[in-house]
């Protein structure tokens, strides 16, 4: 199979939708990472997803919608307050996690009863879904267990062949995944931190429950059960300063390393690239996986990363760097 990829025009967007509307894949942008867009409400187009991705089959998809006025197609029984939520946070990088319709295939949310639902920021997602009349279910366009994409090129990297097109919008805005918030449970459960922080979820909602990483209820959420967002090269999370320290013993055994921090570093050794991180958390999440990418693809033996604080954006990127370096 050959992958178009085209500039996200109207005359692209008219293309997509047919792929989409043919039971085919399309890789577009949201504002928080790249898609891969199938028919959520066709089991046979969502098998595709999985088989492209090569993703577990228990491994629930994110359902696209485009606004409120579809909550009713994919989800039952919301609860006025889901609709408040949904008020306050869409369109945008919050996914919510609701009983499921009947009309969503069981593929489609991994086996359950619940299914996650959003609505994506981006003018590029908001034409295609608007323009296919579908829902889509879409989880990011790479290979399962790599870093999501966050540009066209790097959905091309690892799925070229195996979709029929790739709408490039350019670079994404958030560069990570959307927050999943169960709102099946009361509090509210967050289930994977993302693009809206805890601290805007609490300050709309009260107490949220924040689910630990052995906790049933984080089977619900994409992005949880299984490895993700890992390069290929080895990635060992260390303590904010602790570079310098960390890479002498394997640059003394020969091999080459890459360190990502947030702050200058004087070390200068054969085998050794530094990647500098910005102190903003906004830019770092942008950033985060490109970086983790640009690494990879120099062939160094591992990528030391530095912990930052975990508060407003750095809960999802430290979610992120340990499930990298799991």
């Amino acid at each position: 199979m050959r992958t178009q990829v085209l500039e996200a025009t109207p005359e692209a967007l008219t293309r997509a939708a047919e792929v989409i509307r043919a039971g085919g894949l399309v890789a577009f942008p949201t504002e928080t990472v790249y898609g891969l867009g199938a028919d959520a409400l066709s089991a046979v187009a969502v098998a595709r997803i999985f088989e492209a991705k090569e993703r577990p089959r228990g491994n629930p998809l994110i359902v696209h919608v485009a606004d409120a006025t579809a909550l009713d197609e994919v989800a039952v029984r919301v609860t006025d307050r889901a609709r408040e939520v949904v008020a306050s946070f869409w369109p945008g990088p919050l996914t919510l996690v609701l009983d499921r319709a009947a009309a969503v295939p069981l593929i489609t949310t991994g086996g359950l009863d619940t299914v996650a639902v959003r609505a994506p920021a981006h003018p590029v997602a908001q034409a295609l879904i608007r323009s296919a009349g579908r829902p889509l279910a879409a989880p990011s366009a790479n290979r399962s267990g790599r870093p999501s994409p966050t540009r066209a090129p790097h959905v091309l990297e690892d799925l070229g062949g195996r979709i029929e097109l790739i709408l490039d919008g350019g670079s994404t805005s958030v560069g990570l995944e959307s927050t999943v918030l169960d709102m099946t449970t009361e509090p509210p459960t967050l289930l994977r931190p993302g693009g809206v922080t805890l601290e805007q979820l609490e300050a709309h909602l009260g107490r949220v429950r924040v689910a630990s990483g052995d906790d049933e209820a984080a089977g619900r959420s994409p992005g949880l059960r299984f490895r993700h967002y890992a390069p290929r090269a080895r990635v060992i999370l260390i303590d904010a300063g602790a570079g310098e320290e960390a890479v002498l013993s394997w640059l003394d055994g020969g091999k080459s390393v890459a360190l990502m921090v947030q702050r200058s570093v004087r070390l200068d050794r054969p085998g050794l690239r530094v990647r500098s991180m910005p102190v903003d958390l906004e830019a770092y999440a942008r950033e985060l996986f490109e970086a983790l990418r640009d690494l990879d693809a120099t062939g160094v033996d591992a990528i030391f990363v530095e912990g930052i604080a975990e508060v407003g954006l750095g809960r999802a990127i430290m979610d992120r760097l340990r499930r990298a370096a799991s």
